[in-house]
């Protein structure tokens, strides 16, 4: 398996399960989640920036960002901002996240008519490597089959290339 390959599968048709090994030591992974300067680097797919990223890196506090697509090659998506806030339920530093994910807009009020996601993220101490566990726990098998077909999975794909970058930079 290469280095950078996402195991990926689905228990019980509404959890998505994604890991992936990451040559960076356990505690910088975990940093590239907790702190705005590093997310604004690497989170989203390709050719999508953070203008905005706030970041209240405790239980009960808030994470609310703002993707924008940057690259003209992405036609109708290009110019496009999409928002999104996290609630941070349970942190274990440097193991383990747990957070609900939800579309938000620019005020950070929750777009209903978009799937929530409970995600727990789990950091796996590789001895100099880490493996990331991405555990998301949709409401049914339809949510789940909605964000799939948003192509949230190369999304997340594109996601983690740019985070194995951003790791590779400062490490």
């Amino acid at each position: 398996m290469s280095n950078n390959a996402i195991v990926s599968k689905v228990e019980n048709d509404r959890v998505l399960v994604l890991e992936r090994v990451f040559e960076a030591p356990r505690d910088l992974v975990f940093q590239m989640f907790k702190e705005a300067e590093h997310l604004k680097h690497w989170w989203g797919p390709k050719g999508w920036e953070i203008p905005v990223c706030n970041v209240d890196f405790r239980p009960g506090g808030v994470w609310h960002y703002c993707m924008k697509c940057v690259d003209r090659n992405q036609g109708e998506f290009y110019g496009m901002e999409s928002w999104g806030k996290g609630v941070y339920k349970e942190i274990a530093e440097p193991e383990k996240i747990i957070y609900t994910d939800y579309f938000s807009d620019a005020e950070g009020n929750v777009n209903d008519t978009l799937p929530s996601t409970e995600i727990t993220l789990e950091f796996i101490d590789l001895g100099g490597k880490t493996k990331l566990v991405n555990r998301a726990v949709y409401a049914s098998a339809e949510a789940l089959k909605t964000v799939m077909d948003m192509g949230m999975l190369q999304g997340i794909s594109e996601t983690w290339d740019r985070l194995e970058a951003r790791l590779s930079e400062i490490k």
